[in-house]
């Protein structure tokens, strides 16, 4: 009789004991949720989501596996990469992560030889045990987060995961919240087809370019650019063939102005470049650089080569004229350049 009591007793205080520890991890989770709710963008997101995590739970390391092609390949790419990124995501191959989450369910494990393949070579020495918890957007399985330990028994097979699966939950849907957001601000900021600032963004931009002129006395000029015989290429090539005839050219100019310069969008085959600090004699050097460019680039087509030309036109600001004036008198030139080689 003494002999069921005792093992009554064991077994209450074990469920105790579990109840105590899912109420904390409950609490854990909670925190965590709280935290990145309140992050305005994906990328923040994503670096308090792991810190977060990592500190809570005393993880030896955390990483984000995310298929390549990932939907959010813009934060991994140009300006956007950062040293956090490369030192805390890597990509997987879209079949090889399936086979962790054939049922997007979180994979655990203390057999490292199972996620050597996928394991971070700064996390080899330091892992025992490690957990995958899928993550998804729109319903398609992109990546993991992959949770490591020094102690063998932390991850196991054997380990419920329905905290890692509501982990899972909260942290997909927190992070499409935070994508459409910075969908819906990049649609309203920038043109889909090209890629550059539009013209929205180029008001925006010129203003506080000409508050900053009037305030400290520093020169702005801007570019007004159109490309040559547009109409005629639409028309002989067809509309695809224009769109990445403004695509090149858009990629192109990003690509010759510093990094403080500025280019917009401004209508059908019309671009606007923002010059800061720059004079009107450099403005009208930065004209001959971009037009040679051009003129000696063709844009391959199709296993040839198109040729594409702009017009350019330049303008410096007085301290005196509107933005609507300054770009007039860019355009004017546009066209008296445009007559002359036309």
């Amino acid at each position: 009789m003494s002999n069921t009591v005792a093992e009554l007793e064991q077994k209450l205080a074990k469920v105790l004991a579990n109840s105590r520890a899912n109420e904390a991890i409950a609490q854990k989770l909670f925190e965590i949720e709280t935290q990145i709710l309140s992050c305005k963008s994906s990328q923040e997101l994503l670096q308090q989501l792991l810190a977060t995590i990592k500190d809570k739970f005393n993880l030896t390391g955390i990483c984000l596996l995310l298929v390549d092609p990932t939907p959010i390949k813009y934060l991994l790419s140009g300006n956007m990469q950062t040293s956090w990124h490369q030192a805390n995501c890597r990509t997987i191959a879209t079949e090889q992560l399936q086979t962790y989450h054939p049922q997007r369910q979180p994979f655990l494990t203390n057999d490292i030889t199972q996620i050597a393949a996928i394991l971070p070579q700064s996390l080899m020495d330091k892992t025992q045990s490690a957990a995958l918890t899928p993550l998804t957007l729109e319903g398609e399985l992109f990546g993991s987060l992959l949770f490591t330990d020094d102690d063998k028994n932390r991850f196991h097979a054997e380990l419920g995961t329905l905290h890692l699966e509501q982990l899972a939950v909260k942290v997909s849907l927190c992070l499409s919240n935070a994508m459409i957001r910075e969908q819906l601000e990049y649609m309203a900021h920038y043109d889909r087809l090209t890629g550059v600032a539009n013209r929205r963004l180029m008001e925006v931009s010129i203003n506080e370019e000409l508050i900053r002129q009037k305030r400290y006395g520093v020169p702005f000029s801007v570019l007004f650019i159109d490309c040559n015989k547009f109409k005629k290429i639409n028309d002989t090539y067809g509309h695809d063939c224009g769109d990445k005839v403004l695509t090149y050219v858009a990629t192109q100019l990003q690509e010759l102005i510093r990094e403080n310069d500025k280019c917009f969008r401004y209508a059908g085959d019309e671009f606007v470049i923002t010059l800061a600090s720059q004079t009107y004699e450099e403005a009208l050097q930065a004209c001959q650089r971009l037009t040679a460019f051009f003129q000696q680039n063709p844009m391959p087509y199709e296993g040839a080569y198109l040729p594409i030309t702009i017009s350019c036109g330049a303008a410096a600001s007085d301290g005196k004229k509107t933005m609507d004036e300054l770009l007039k008198a860019a355009d004017e030139q546009l066209y008296v350049h445009k007559k002359a080689v036309t």
